[in-house]
């Protein structure tokens, strides 16, 4: 149908089933041409003969109904008096039934085909009006995040209209490759950085959906990745800055333990099969195997191999090996 003009502006709040979105005039039928006309008008007529058709079968199966019926009941009286078998009787019940049934049958042919004399008849109504205005109302408190459809125009079923939605239960969709996905679990706490206010906002993992999707990356290598749902923590007035299709950036806690021992990963250097770090000891560069635990972009755990307070070269070159000589700088 018609959809007038939409006076509400991204931002506005909306109540459910009391603020208006919508209003709709619908649409007017068609005109009819000369030729669909006249076949319009053919198909009337043969829906009249049809329904005259049924009416007449109808009338009919009423008529040998009432005559079964009249049958059966003088049967079933000669039977009492001992003037006919029971045979008869049975007959006669048989026949009555079956044209009681008929007659059902006749009845449905009926208004089937009233039914399809004034579908056909409905094609010749033309004009007239459109009929009364149909009014959309918002399904849910919220606010209007989008207007899809502002000014007046005729819209195809299935148009949309305008976007509602409740900002004070908004989500955050981040997607992770799926090696990382599958160590993320609902519940692990969230940093959500870089929104565009002063410090991290406190989130929890809602879920982890179980299907992933193909995504090139920036260097064109496809990826697996996962989206994973993230709730906020943060207090309303905070997170009511956030709105839909805001741009974030999150890292999950996987672990966190109190009191670890911990370096820079810019001071870790493979050796072989195992990690170790140059430690500053009199002067010179010591290389301390280690063993390192959970790691992030910033620092790695240290298991065994160092003790607190240990001086360790960070980014080391290749000029540094066991024994060289270094000055702090």
């Amino acid at each position: 149908g018609r959809v007038l003009r939409i006076e509400l502006e991204p931002g506005d709040p909306v109540r459910a089933n009391r603020t208006l979105i919508a209003t709709f005039q619908p649409a007017a039928p068609a005109l009819l041409d000369t030729r669909t006309r006249a076949e319009v008008t053919a198909r009337v007529q043969a829906a009249d003969a049809a329904l005259e058709r049924a009416r007449a079968v109808s009338d009919q199966a009423a008529a040998e109904r009432a005559m079964a019926e009249r049958t059966l009941r003088r049967t079933r009286e000669l039977a009492l008096s001992g003037l006919s078998p029971a045979g008869d009787v049975e007959l006669a019940e048989t026949a009555a039934r079956t044209r009681r049934e008929a007659f059902g049958a006749a009845e449905a042919m009926v208004r089937s085909a009233d039914a399809e004399r004034r579908a056909v008849r409905a094609q010749l109504q033309v004009g007239g009006g459109s009929g009364p205005a149909i009014q959309l109302r918002a399904p849910v408190d919220g606010v209007v995040l989008r207007r899809i459809r502002e000014s007046e125009a005729v819209v195809p079923q299935g148009e949309p209209l305008v976007e509602v939605g409740d900002v004070g239960r908004i989500e955050i969709v981040a997607d992770y490759l799926s090696a990382d996905a599958v160590r993320i679990r609902p519940g692990q706490r969230v940093h959500i950085e870089r929104w565009g206010g002063g410090a991290a906002l406190p989130g929890r993992v809602q879920r982890v959906e179980p299907s992933g999707f193909t995504k090139v990356s920036a260097l064109g290598v496809e990826e697996q990745r996962v989206n994973v749902i993230i709730d906020l923590d943060a207090p309303m007035d905070t997170a009511a800055q956030l709105g839909d299709r805001y741009r974030v950036e999150v890292r999950v806690v996987l672990s966190s333990n109190a009191g670890v021992l911990r370096v820079p990963v810019s001071a870790l250097v493979r050796q072989g099969e195992r990690w170790s770090v140059f430690a500053v000891e009199g002067g010179r560069a010591v290389a301390r195997p280690i063993e390192i635990g959970e790691r992030n972009d910033t620092f790695a755990a240290i298991r065994s191999g160092l003790v607190e307070g240990a001086v360790v070269i960070a980014f080391p070159g290749e000029k540094v090996a066991d024994g060289v000589a270094v000055v702090a700088q």
